[in-house]
């Protein structure tokens, strides 16, 4: 904490902001009580600065007595007030709580008093009081999504063209970063903005950090270590427990693994949440009557997960998997190597392309394998194709006709309940603004710089026919991600993980090598859904637990 900032310059006087959502809750006085024990109250000066733009494992602030303002520092209009706080309000960011940068700067408004707790003492803190941890944790998801929405924190600039760009953004969005994006063709500031630091347009795209720190069409890897989201494990040390994969299974056999005490890292390629981290609502998942989105599951259990211990590694791909020593070693791509006692395999399933002319030229700027806020910004007022008739593609339609022109879903088959959920089914029929068509299936992709029309194939007929849309969503199955353990571990036909019984194990979720276990989608015979893979993760850590014990290592 410092005593002055560059947000010091005379910004608007403004009035606290109103919560509306539950993003910027009031403390009663009773729970600032049950805090107070676990911060120091301190007294600062108006601009003094609480928490910068860029920092990592900054402590929650209660206003006590005056106002703090909470800012953009590096917007490329000057700072931007996000909000005003007051007496009972608490400042902080979801990132406090992961572990990784803040994307906001917190300034004194007038002269202040505040109590400030470390996220070690606030974990203390909440254990006291479930309900307490739940409304600040409820308000940080929102702060975020409010980010997201204004566009604060990173600035990627880049030609909506270009695949890295939307790798980079891909990155962003499915590690829930807020960012600001940039159209090269489209946006004037983005040119300015090249010029200012010297920059062709052939070395984009480039991500801006801090409005200062420029990266040139940097690795997702770089990006991680730049926000945070990357824990290197300890050099050399062998951990209980390493699991692969952070969709519902991994996450919840890290909590269960954390929980029990034991050395947890937890590896994926891509983000947390998995292929449940991309839907924009799930409705079937106990304990949420209401739905909650993928994202915000996700981010509740990596925070579960940290306040136990779990170290995360994102992105961190597996390559291979080694049995040295009596412990197992998994290289990663970057060739960064983790050791552990036991692996739980969570590496879930990967989707499916349709193979069909032109998507080579698309894929990437124009087809999508998932529907988010993200996806669901870049469509706002055109219209789509949605190629699936399960689940995802039944909330991918629903919640795409919220912003876009025209919804169409493809099935191959006449019936849209033989493979989605009734629910789900009832609701799209209903739905004015999602066409459904029958017996068919999209044949090709056409369009000069972007996608214009699919070419679509009657299957009773045999005719064809266009039909206008600037974005296709592909949502048609998976595949196991398992190439790199052919050579390991026992797979099915189909490259599923065999376990139990039929494998040799004497564990009903381990695999052909004792020590190492398979959960969620990637095993092969399990249930496709999410309670499911979570319910695995979960028991497969009691079966690692024996082992352990069993080998002496507990």
């Amino acid at each position: 904490m410092s005593t002055s900032s560059s947000s010091e310059a005379d910004l608007p006087d403004l009035p606290e902001t109103p919560d509306t959502h539950g993003a910027y809750p009031r403390l009663a006085d009773e729970q600032i009580g049950l805090l107070s024990p676990y911060g120091e109250r301190k007294r600062l000066a108006r601009g003094s600065t609480l928490f910068c733009e860029g920092d990592r494992d900054c402590g929650l602030f209660v206003v006590l007595d005056g106002r703090v303002r909470v800012v953009q520092d590096h917007a490329p209009e000057g700072p931007q007030v996000i909000a005003m706080h007051g007496r009972g309000r608490f400042v902080g960011d979801l990132s406090m709580l992961t572990g990784q940068a803040v994307y906001v700067t917190a300034v004194a408004q007038t002269d202040v008093e505040v109590l400030e707790i470390s996220y070690d003492r606030l974990k203390e803190a909440v254990t006291r009081s479930q309900g307490l941890g739940d409304l600040i944790l409820r308000a940080f998801i929102l702060r975020r999504n409010i980010h997201a929405d204004l566009g604060i924190g990173l600035r990627i600039i880049g030609s909506r063209y270009s695949t890295d760009t939307r790798r980079l953004r891909d990155f962003a969005s499915r590690n829930r970063v807020p960012y600001r994006w940039e159209d090269l063709e489209q946006d004037a500031e983005a040119e300015s903005t090249l010029q200012a630091f010297s920059i062709s347009p052939t070395e984009t795209p480039i991500v801006i950090w801090k409005g200062r720190k420029v990266l040139r069409n940097p690795r997702n890897t770089e990006l991680a270590e730049l926000l945070g989201l990357r824990t290197e494990a300890a050099p050399r040390a062998t951990v209980d427990i390493v699991v692969v994969g952070a969709g519902p299974a991994g996450l919840a056999a890290a909590v269960a693994a954390a929980s029990e005490g034991l050395s947890t890292v937890v590896l994926d390629a891509i983000a947390t949440g998995g292929q449940a981290g991309t839907s924009s609502q799930i409705e079937n998942y106990l304990g949420f009557p209401a739905g909650i989105s993928g994202g915000e599951l996700a981010d509740r259990a990596v925070v579960q997960a940290r306040k136990f211990g779990a170290a995360f590694m994102i992105p961190g791909e597996a390559r291979s998997l080694e049995h040295i020593d009596g412990h197992f070693a998994v290289g990663l791509i970057d060739g960064a190597r983790v050791e552990a006692h036991t692996v739980v395999l969570a590496t879930g399933v990967r989707f499916r392309r349709l193979d069909v002319p032109g998507m080579d030229r698309f894929e990437g700027p124009h087809v999508y394998y998932a529907a988010t806020e993200f996806e669901a910004r870049l469509c706002d007022g055109d219209p789509v194709v949605i190629v699936g008739g399960g689940n995802s593609a039944g909330q991918a339609a629903l919640f795409l006709a919220r912003t876009a022109t025209d919804v169409t879903l493809m099935i191959r088959h006449d019936d849209l309940s033989r493979d989605m959920s009734r629910y789900l089914a009832e609701r799209i029929t209903a739905e004015p603004r999602v066409q459904v068509w029958h017996n068919c299936e999209v044949c090709e992709l056409r369009g000069d710089q972007h996608l214009e029309e699919v070419i679509v194939l009657d299957l009773r007929t045999g005719a064809r026919r266009s039909h206008a849309a600037t974005a296709l969503f592909v949502l048609i199955g998976s595949e196991p991600h398992t190439q790199w353990l052919t050579d390991t571990i026992a797979l099915d036909e189909r490259g599923f993980v065999m376990t139990g019984a039929g494998t040799g194990a004497t564990a009903m979720f381990e695999t052909s090598s004792a020590g190492v276990f398979a959960v969620g989608d990637v095993r092969s015979g399990s249930v496709k859904r999410v309670a499911s893979a979570a319910g695995e993760g979960a028991v497969a850590v009691r079966l690692v637990y024996e082992h352990l014990v069993q080998a002496g290592r507990r």
